[in-house]
Order: structure tokens, then sequence, then C-alpha cells
């Protein structure tokens, strides 16, 4: 599949700014670091020439975007939308999270995108700058002479590596080479947990999870995460935001979420990409996910507006509490 240019999405992003089809484009900007790229809205085709960015940092899913920026006002904001972002955008539809009216959506093609912290285990601190080189990332920093090379397969992102989907399920305009849902490769860990002894999985989570700093990231940037009132902002809960104080509160929190987002998760993999502890997250909600799919038929959230997740759709072959660990036959 043909990678997509940034001259093609900054020229439609122009063309429709031009035409008056959309009044702000929903994009990336560079950060402090060539690899600190950072979702930006862009109102004006002088700032988008200057400032747009794509390339293979550019992971972050903007579909939870969109629940503020169509409640502004003005017409309809644009949004470029991997295809791992549709199931998401889709989901939050499902939920009236917000206006579809407002929003022009765009489907660019995917072929992966970088994970920092595997491309500093590489490379070493002090990247300064990084070029795309066909299959090859070129990574200068402050230590070297000479930019090293790096296999871009090398340093992707989890998600990516296991990707579900190449194939958009929403989009007003497609732009490049349509994908098709991918035999994905996702779950494996997720067996291979499920293989450990309950005292082995215990001590897994108990290690990644003692890592916990309490930032937030994670719920943040969760598109499933749209409550106005989180009950960790709420003084009066008793699990107020705040750091842990013991063992229990560290693992309460992203338990309570993972039930949180259950059947809702479009497995989207954002939790994990902006922890800064790299604790992955998106295991807790893969294993949902593993399980529905297990007790109750296989089920993608996201993959179409209106579907309902099995554990909100009753039905009289619903699974019993005591067929969940014996199975059923």
């Amino acid at each position: 599949m043909q990678k997509i240019t940034r001259d093609a999405l900054v020229n439609k992003a122009l063309a429709l700014l031009d035409n008056g089809t959309v009044d702000r484009v929903l994009g990336w900007k560079k950060g402090e670091l060539a690899y600190d790229v950072t979702p930006a809205v862009f109102t004006d085709g002088k700032s988008i020439g200057e400032g747009f960015v794509w390339n293979d940092f550019c992971g972050a899913n903007f579909s939870k975007y969109l629940i503020a920026e169509t409640k502004k006002t003005g017409s309809k904001v644009l949004v470029f939308l991997k295809p791992c972002d549709t199931y998401s955008f889709n989901q939050l539809l499902t939920e009236h999270r917000f206006d579809r009216e407002k929003v022009y959506a765009v489907g660019i093609p995917c072929e992966g995108m970088t994970d920092v912290h595997k491309l500093r285990a590489a490379v070493g601190e002090g990247i300064c700058n990084v070029e795309a080189d066909g299959d090859m990332l070129a990574v200068s920093t402050v230590y070297t002479d000479e930019p090293v090379n790096v296999p871009a397969a090398e340093v992707m992102l989890e998600r990516c590596l296991v990707c579900k989907s190449k194939k958009h399920v929403a989009y007003d305009e497609l732009l490049g080479e349509e994908g098709e849902v991918a035999e994905s490769a996702r779950f494996d860990q997720v067996a291979e947990l499920e293989a450990l002894t309950p005292d082995e999985r215990f001590a897994f989570w108990q290690n990644e999870l003692s890592r916990c700093i309490r930032c937030n990231a994670c719920r943040d940037v969760c598109p499933a995460c749209t409550c106005e009132k989180c009950v960790f902002n709420n003084p009066s809960s008793g699990v107020e935001n705040k750091a842990a104080a013991n063992s229990f509160e560290e693992k309460m929190f992203h338990i309570i979420r993972a039930f949180h987002v259950a059947g809702r998760c479009t497995d989207c993999g954002e939790c994990s990409r902006v922890c800064p502890q790299r604790i992955p997250l998106h295991l807790l909600n893969r294993k949902f996910i593993s399980d529905i799919d297990n007790f109750y038929g296989e089920y993608q959230a996201g993959a179409e507006v209106g579907s309902r997740a099995p554990l909100v759709n009753y039905d009289q072959d619903d699974l019993e509490p005591s067929e969940v660990f014996g199975g059923r036959e």
C-alpha cells in the first residue's frame, strides 16, 4: 500500500477550507522535539502550510477531540482519521457524544506509527531529528555525527504490529488506498497471561501497575472516557485524583477504568501509547474484548454506528455466571 504524503493532506485541507466545506482543520503540529508531534487546530492556509505535520509520530486518535470541537461555533471541522481511529469515531457517534453534521471526516491510510520509547532504546537519548527513508528511519542525535538508520518495523507501536484493520469504517471522503480487516495476533499476549497461574498473573499486574504515577494520561486520552464529571475528580467519591496511597488504590484505578470501558473499548491502544511509565494498559482492555468474544460471540466496538455491545444487549441465551469459569460446551 502506497503511503499518503503530507502534501496530499495539506492540499486536501486547503481545498476544503477554500471552498467553505470546513472552517478549521484538526491535524498535527510539531512540538518541542522532532518526535513530539501533537494535535492542533488550524484555521487558515498559512498556518497549515507552515505548521501541519504528517509523519511516523502522528499516532494520536482524533476521535475524542471532536467532542469539544463540535461544541464550538462555526461550520464544520475537518478531521483526518486513520483506520483504527474510525472505530472510535463510530463508537462515540453511537453514544451521541458529538454532532456528526459538524464534522467532515477524511480517511487516510496508515502503515503504522513509531514508538518513541523503542526508538530511544535503539539509538539512545538526545534525539533531535528523525527522517523517514523508505522502510528506514534516519535518526540524528546530539551525541552522533551521522544519522543512525533504524528499520521502522523494529520500532513500531505495539498496536500497529498487531493492527486489527487497515479498513476505514467511517469517512466522508477517502484519500489513498483502502485496506482490509486484518488477521490480527492482538490476543496472543492475553492468551499468554491466561496461561499463567493466578499468583503469576497477580505478580505480573502488581509489577506493572506499581509504576503508575496517577498522571491520568490514559484516562484523558481514552475515547471511551468521556464523562463530563469523572468519579476520580469527585472529592466525595473517596477515590479522588491523587497519588496512590497504597497498592490497593493503585490497582483499583485501572481496574475500575477497565470495567468502565468494557464493551466500548475499540482497542485503539492510546492508553498504552501515552503512558509515561510504559504500563501495557491495553492488555486489561483486550482481556475484556477477548472474553466478550468467547462468551457472547465475536464483537468489535465501533464497527458500525448504533451497534449494541453484548454487555448491554440482553438475550435469553446470554452467559450465566456459573458458566464463566468453566466455559461453555
